[in-house]
């Protein structure tokens, strides 16, 4: 009587595990759990058994139950990440290379470690404080809201890490912010003087703009 209790017991701790996790949109914290009644020590226990998936320290998924994108993987593991340069040129349909990686701007201060997530293929940027939420909004990725700069501060940052990118994409990204009905002159040449590429983004935006 006594196993059979336990093992009761121990279903009972997997279905109530499996709510938090629904609840919490397919991740959860161990603070989640024990808020719920399933002590840190038995989530640990469901980890080792393979009922439960550690995505990053302290944070699980079902291990069977492919419950997570990409895109929750990001809103609920690094809140501070911006989608930016390569990624956000491919949302606003600048480009139409889909990127392998995510492109995400975190604080300079940010730990790496932070970062270190086997689920998702990441290419970091590290913006200074000031000029960190500069253009930043938020967009749909896939019914998932996230953070993203918009499309002045993007084509902005395609000057200031322009060695970084492909010229066929560099060159794309342009034109089509040139012909964007939503593009908005007024806030590029702002963002252009606050991330120092004034004088670059102007002097090729005449030239396109005038062709």
């Amino acid at each position: 009587m006594w196993f059979l209790i336990k093992v009761g017991e121990y279903v009972d701790k997997k279905t109530l595990l499996k709510q938090v996790i629904i609840e919490k949109g397919g991740i959860a914290k161990t603070s989640d759990f024990v808020a719920a009644g399933i002590p840190a020590v038995d989530v640990v226990n469901l980890c080792n058994t393979g009922y439960l998936e550690r995505i990053r320290h302290g944070y699980y998924q079902l291990a069977d139950w492919d419950t997570s994108s990409e895109e929750q993987l990001i809103a609920t593991l690094i809140p501070k990440a911006i989608i930016c340069v390569e990624s956000a040129l491919f949302h606003y349909g600048y480009s139409d290379f889909a990127p392998r990686k995510w492109s995400i701007a975190v604080p300079r201060s940010m730990s790496r470690t932070k970062l270190d997530i086997d689920a998702l293929a990441l290419q970091t940027y590290y913006v200074q404080s000031e000029i960190y939420e500069l253009g930043k909004t938020t967009a749909d990725f896939n019914g998932v809201i996230l953070p993203v700069y918009d499309r002045e501060r993007t084509i902005c940052d395609c000057f200031k890490y322009r060695s970084r990118l492909d010229n066929e994409i560099f060159n794309k990204a342009l034109n089509a912010y040139v012909n964007d009905s939503k593009k908005d002159l007024r806030n590029l040449s702002e963002y252009a003087k606050k991330l120092r590429v004034h004088k670059k983004v102007t002097e090729l935006m005449e030239v396109l703009l005038n062709d």
